[in-house]
């Protein structure tokens, strides 16, 4: 067939133009695409993610892959305000945080090949064109633009082995930067064959509060919109803040000619994690192995395993016997979006401790010694979490400052290793006017800076450290009994500055540890107080919220949640003991 034409054996007799990578073969692999309507933001990627998650427990090989419209060549300059966290993967890539759900959900590691910008595909379009790779042919969007998509499509599949490729279209249908992968995926649909590609629309049902109803109609228009570009959806999302009504279903049933059993109600819901198993009890997963012809792959003993273990994790969401309030000291609080991984992180604690973790947001753009009593006067503990930039840089010193006093269990993650360090040098090291770098180029002790020889080390120059980096432990300490048994462990880093080591002896000298390191050089990675003198104070130059999955929550997040509950145990004792105390005085004087 002409159709099935490598770009090698083209002609210019023929427009068919299907670049294939070695070893593909079309209707192989299965792919389905979750497209986005009416507006952004619904949670196609917590649907795409938590349907990817049951077809894996069903012992399906997923690779899940996301489409961004923008031209940055990846997420690293996005702003947290506009955007929402920057996602590091362990080879360094910075992607969009819908890939930490991903990762999350399916409990597996992506990389690179798992994110594709706008940027990306116009790069390579082009400087194939500087090749000479499409053999003197106009270049165009369509073949070539959407060409090189389905080409990294069909390179992902090849690579993962995948047996079902979960592809999101990131914004929404009527987002004119989207209009070359909405063809994109038309064409992957005829060219793979029938029974190879889902197509998913997640849409949104209002309930204007003036009316007090469910409506559909806006929903319908996006997915019109849809419809138009020749997709035709066979599995509708219903996103809403309630259930979705029976007669709401309907309506979108009859209008896209999707069945009932297809039209599910993605309603708000306590916590993620609880929508695969509502997903498995309508029988989502099950609509789609039979849509895909994958019956034959199914393993049922392995669903039966996962979906027992994931059952064990969820159903104690929301039961928890206890609480305890965590304190998020930053500067992008506005947006809870900036510190997502962090919020999941606490969630996976939370439920390891069987505890429910109340999260308490700090701007510390305003907070100063004389305030910081206050500000953190109703948390259990805090986290000083990672940022750039100079503002609120001095109220989260004054944050750690607090926790360190007043022994208020304490995690510091990139720039709060390095905020933990300052406030040490100032003020038990003694080094007057201590500072990062960052903040003050012309400060008396840079004890956080760029040094040239970690430049040379690391070959960075001016770029961050990205990805995944091996750490050292140092036997005996907090951070080795968090990680038992293991003597190095792998973690994620998104920074440029470090401990400036010739500052390392008058900071340990002042009872500051260093409980873990770059394996060859003199690079510090993790920070620490003896545990006689706090109970939980610890800081880490890397991230790791990003690796903290449901199932295998981050040790350094249990042992904050931990730390922080006997604190919270320890004050309610000594309060009651204080009341009874007050209630024989009372007694005596009476």
């Amino acid at each position: 067939m002409d159709l099935l034409r490598s770009v090698k054996d083209r002609t210019d007799e023929t427009e068919f133009y299907t670049p294939l990578p070695d070893g593909y073969t079309l209707g192989s692999t299965k792919y389905v695409v979750v497209f986005g309507t009416v507006i952004s933001g619904l949670g196609k990627g917590i649907f795409s993610s938590s349907l990817a998650k049951l077809l894996k427990d069903k012992h399906l090989r997923i690779s899940p892959i996301k489409l961004e419209g923008y031209l940055n060549i990846d997420s690293g300059t996005l702003n947290p305000f506009r955007h929402g966290e920057v996602f590091v993967l362990d080879d360094g890539m910075e992607t969009d945080m819908d890939l930490g759900t991903y990762e999350r959900m399916l409990d597996q590691d992506l990389t690179r090949q798992n994110f594709a910008t706008s940027g990306q595909i116009y790069s390579t379009v082009l400087a194939k064109e500087r090749a000479g790779t499409y053999l003197g042919r106009d270049v165009q969007m369509i073949p070539h633009v959407t060409g090189e998509v389905k080409l990294r499509l069909r390179e992902l599949a090849v690579r993962s082995r995948a047996d079902v490729v979960f592809i999101e279209v990131g914004g929404t249908v009527g987002d004119i930067e989207n209009a070359f992968y909405i063809e994109a995926m038309r064409e992957l649909s005829y060219e793979e064959g029938e029974g190879s590609v889902v197509f998913v629309a997640l849409t949104y049902v209002l309930t204007p509060s003036a009316l007090g109803e469910q409506k559909s109609k806006a929903a319908q228009l996006g997915i019109k919109r849809l419809m138009e570009f020749g997709i035709h959806p066979h599995i509708l999302a219903c996103r809403a803040e309630q259930p979705v009504l029976e007669k709401v279903r309907q309506k979108l049933a009859v209008y896209t000619n999707v069945p009932m059993r297809r039209v599910f109600s993605m309603h708000d819901l306590p916590s993620i994690y609880l929508l695969p198993s509502i997903m498995r009890e309508e029988g989502l997963d099950s609509e789609l192995v039979q849509l895909l012809n994958l019956g034959g792959r199914v393993n049922s003993a392995h669903e039966l395993r996962a979906a027992s273990e994931w059952h064990r994790f969820s159903s104690r969401i929301g039961h928890a016997s206890q609480e305890v309030s965590i304190g998020i000291t930053g500067k992008y609080t506005a947006l809870r979006d900036s510190y997502a991984s962090i919020i999941k992180a606490l969630e996976h604690a939370g439920v390891a401790n069987d505890a429910k973790v109340n999260v308490e947001w700090i701007d510390t753009t305003d907070i100063h010694d004389g305030n910081v009593v206050k500000a953190l006067e109703t948390v259990d503990g805090i986290i000083v979490p990672g940022g750039f930039g100079t503002r609120g840089s001095e109220g989260k010193i004054s944050c750690i400052g607090h926790a360190r006093r007043n022994k208020l269990p304490y995690l510091g993650i990139c720039l709060g290793f390095q905020m933990a360090v300052v406030e040490y040098a100032r003020h038990m090291a003694n080094l007057e006017g201590a500072n990062s770098s960052e903040m003050d180029p012309d400060c008396k002790h840079p004890v956080i800076d760029i040094l040239p020889e970690q430049k040379k080390i690391e070959g960075l120059g001016g770029n961050m450290r990205l990805g995944g980096q091996d750490v050292t432990l140092t036997p005996g300490t907090l951070a080795a009994e968090l990680f038992p048994g293991a003597d190095q462990v792998r973690m994620r880093f998104r920074h440029r500055y470090e401990v400036d080591p010739r500052y390392l002896d008058p900071l340990t000298q002042a009872g500051l540890i260093f409980s873990g390191c770059h394996p060859h050089h003199p690079i510090m990675q993790i920070l620490e107080l003896p545990r006689e003198v706090h109970p939980f104070f610890i800081g880490v130059q890397f991230h790791p919220e990003l690796t903290s999955r449901p199932l295998r929550p981050s040790p350094l997040f249990v042992g904050l949640v931990k730390a922080a509950l006997e604190r919270k145990s320890k004050a309610g004792k000594e309060e009651a003991g204080m009341q009874g105390m007050h209630g024989i005085k009372a007694k005596q004087e009476g």
